[in-house]
């Protein structure tokens, strides 16, 4: 088919719009041109640039979502990080007070250890001072026993009598006050 088409041109037959001898179907032919140009733009063209502004529309459309989205995002991050930086704070200052508690527990502690021990201690003086007060009156006692004793030995007769005890008690009394 290509071969017979090559063959009718080849004769000169066919239209050449081009040729100088044929200006009047070079004229036709831009007149049909021309008058099919808007038949041409509404049918396809107008169709093409509406796709291709709708594509374009899009295409910002989804730019702008996206700078949207990036913005968003960022905002969630520094939302995120003031939160991250608050919480952090808070949980310094709590641990400042758990230590604060902690360290005057441990001062509570070992202030009540101290009264405890300075009680015990006082209690145990006060009991050591009360057991020598009583060997001490024990042993005065029989200092005047023995001395009676000893007095009625020298003297020959039984010193029994309430006034040499009380006599006796006094001095050895005083021998207590000497020391």
């Amino acid at each position: 088919m290509q071969l017979q088409a090559i063959a009718f041109l080849a004769e000169g037959g066919g239209f050449d719009p081009l040729a100088p001898d044929t200006f009047g179907q070079a004229l036709w032919t831009i007149l049909i041109f021309g008058l099919s140009i808007p038949a041409i733009w509404l049918v396809v063209m107008k169709p093409i640039v509406a796709a291709l502004e709708a594509r374009d529309d899009h295409a910002k459309a989804a730019i702008g979502a996206a700078e949207d989205a990036k913005a968003e995002a960022e905002r969630v991050r520094a939302e995120v990080e003031v939160s991250l930086g608050e919480a952090r704070a808070e949980s310094a200052r709590e641990m400042a007070e758990a230590r604060a508690r902690g360290e005057k527990l441990a001062t509570k502690l070992v202030s009540d250890a101290e009264k405890k021990a300075r009680d015990l201690v006082d209690s145990a003086q006060a009991t050591i001072r009360a057991e020598q007060e009583k060997a001490l009156s024990a042993i005065r006692n029989e200092v005047v026993e023995l001395s009676l004793s000893a007095a009625g030995k020298v003297v020959g007769r039984s010193v029994s009598s309430e006034d040499d005890r009380r006599l006796v008690a006094e001095v050895v009394s005083g021998v207590k006050g000497d020391a």
